[in-house]
């Protein structure tokens, strides 16, 4: 370690380079490594040598990826862009190699911020600001200068875009983010340098997927409350027993699509419920 440098994690786990110079590699397997995570920057060792990925290179994070078939071989990894090379890393107790390693690259980070940029789907006459970003357990938290406290809830995100935009006059990279305040939906504008805004990102999209365990029926009720319908009007809408309509809302409420608005069968679609209903109706 040099001078400033602090270890952050050290795991044994595994490893692979799929990408070489903007070209995918072929035959590629896991290797056995120890993967050792410092503030600056992550070495990948094994018996043959080492392998160094500096901090401020990397351009993205992404967990769980679909490269190849031989990814199956583990059950959780992160993709790691740095220049033309993506390599696979796959450490034990991944969830907590993974939240150092964002945390490393995001926490305390100055950026600036647009918020509420939109809410209920109307433009927001507010100005960009100066903040700091937090990661906690769960949330992106943004201490604005102006005293506003903003917490994302990465469970609670819908649509995440990333886009050039002009930022007190310059064109800057900026990350939209679409989650909920006190029941309303709105989206949060960050914008920082290429690095921040394209790990922020990553890190905010890990629950975008559509998950497998959402049933037919299930969707339908979505994709109806999303296409307007009341709650309350859901069970003949979709031709089902009131009784089954309000499992599907408990469940739904669990997995954090729905939220409860009043009496058991009054909801609303939280962001990512709406992202997956979206999906869904576009794939139609």
């Amino acid at each position: 370690m040099t001078d400033g440098e602090q270890k952050l994690a050290d795991a044994q786990g595994r490893f692979m380079q799929v990408v070489e110079d903007g070209r995918k590699a072929s035959g590629v397997e896991w290797q056995g490594c120890r993967l050792l995570l410092s503030n600056r920057r992550l070495l990948i060792l094994t018996n043959e040598g080492k392998q160094t990925l500096p901090l401020s290179k990397m351009a993205s994070i992404k967990s769980r990826g679909d490269v190849n078939e031989a990814i199956a071989q583990v059950s959780s990894y992160l993709s790691i862009q740095i220049g033309n090379d993506v390599y696979l890393v796959s450490p034990k107790d991944s969830d907590t190699f993974e939240e150092k390693l964002y945390g490393a690259i995001l926490d305390q980070r100055v950026v600036l911020v647009k918020h509420p940029a939109v809410k209920g789907g109307v433009v927001q006459d507010a100005s960009w600001e100066k903040a700091r970003l937090k990661l906690s357990e769960g949330t992106v938290d943004l201490a604005i200068a102006s005293g506003q406290f903003v917490e994302i809830e990465r469970e609670d995100v819908g649509m995440v875009e990333v886009t050039e935009q002009e930022v007190r006059g310059q064109e800057r990279h900026v990350v939209e983010i679409e989650h909920s305040v006190d029941g309303a939906v709105v989206q949060t504008y960050v914008s920082g340098g290429g690095q921040v805004v394209g790990v922020l990102a990553g890190l905010v999209r890990q629950q975008q997927e559509i998950d497998a365990d959402i049933s037919q029926a299930e969707q339908e009720v979505l994709m109806a409350l999303y296409s307007g319908v009341s709650p309350f009007k859901i069970p003949e809408f979709v031709g089902m027993d009131v009784e089954r309509v309000e499992e599907i809302y408990d469940k739904l409420v669990a997995e954090g699509l729905l939220q409860k608005v009043r009496t058991r069968r009054d909801v609303s679609l939280k962001p990512r419920g709406r992202n997956i209903a979206s999906d869904v109706i576009a794939n139609q």
